[in-house]
């Protein structure tokens, strides 16, 4: 399987408990993959697989395995707050059907020795390969190329997520055979041009379609295209970003259809007033009018 393309960070819709929801997490998968997506990022901070149980996890990674297309990929993030929940959720995802499991650093001040033995305790947990995780602010221990390239040379690591505006390191980092895939979403074409093999992105989530097309003009030198796509993308980030992202893509989800809950606490939910707001500024772009078109005419 090519380890490439487009790769929706999902979010994890939940009940007003925060547990996980089975339904309406079908109800996306069958959305993103309509849109030609390339694959499923699972859990992850998009996901609020912090906030979540290991068993909730659990069901919602057997869920996206199970409503997943033989062609694309189901990449599990497995980061929890220990080592060894984090070995039990990657021995979980071996064994469910996963094509990758990937993880953020260790949140806290861990030393850049500490979160290389928490990647070898990863990659020693099953076969699947694994996608390492470089962004300085969350990771400021991660500081170097070098670094990079040692976490990578982990046997199992096939490589990382990038989510910085280095795109030169990002670049460096290519160039040794390592998987990237761009972490930014509103950079995507820039990671794209510096030999990114994809991305994997939150905003993924409401306007996937667009970023596939992001990556077919890419992938065939439509360039003009492609910026001219970005740009729309922008525009439309620009317009809804106003508000913290996790409550407006699940905002934005739910007036699509998609009921996925609010965020779990202590993340807050938008105000009546915020959504309005929301609102308004997403129909002020072309984006935003093609997706909540059904939303206001109903």
């Amino acid at each position: 399987m090519e380890i490439q393309g487009i790769i929706p960070a999902l979010v994890t819709p939940v009940n007003d408990a925060g547990e996980f929801q089975q339904k309406p997490f079908e109800q996306l998968l069958d959305r993103v993959y309509s849109a030609g997506v390339n694959g499923v990022y699972v859990c992850g901070q998009t996901g609020e697989g912090f906030q979540l149980s290991l068993n909730d996890r659990r069901a919602a990674t057997e869920t996206a395995i199970k409503n997943t297309p033989k062609h694309a990929q189901v990449i599990v993030h497995v980061g929890a707050p220990t080592t060894a929940d984090t070995v039990a959720l990657a021995r979980h995802a071996a064994s469910s059907g996963a094509h990758m499991v990937s993880s953020l650093p260790p949140a806290g001040n861990y030393s850049f020795e500490e979160i290389r033995s928490y990647y070898e305790a990863i990659a020693q947990a099953s076969d699947l390969p694994l996608l390492v995780y470089y962004f300085p602010s969350m990771a400021p221990a991660i500081r170097t190329t070098e670094q990079v390239l040692e976490l990578c040379a982990i046997p199992n690591v096939i490589g990382l997520k990038f989510t910085d505006s280095d795109l030169f390191r990002m670049w460096s980092i290519r160039q040794t055979g390592a998987v990237v895939f761009n972490g930014s979403d509103e950079m995507l074409i820039a990671g794209l041009v510096m030999g990114a093999n994809g991305g994997i992105g939150s905003t993924y989530n409401l306007i996937p379609r667009s970023y596939v097309e992001l990556y077919e003009h890419t992938s065939n030198g439509r360039w003009e295209e492609a910026r001219k796509t970005q740009q729309q993308i922008n525009e439309f980030l620009q317009a809804i970003l106003k508000y913290p992202v996790h409550p407006v893509i699940k905002q934005i989800l739910s007036w699509t259809g998609i009921e996925c809950g609010s965020c779990i606490l202590p993340r807050r939910e938008l105000t009546g007033a915020e959504q309005t707001e929301l609102m308004k500024r997403a129909l002020e772009t072309e984006l935003g009018q093609t997706l909540l078109a059904t939303s206001v005419r109903s």
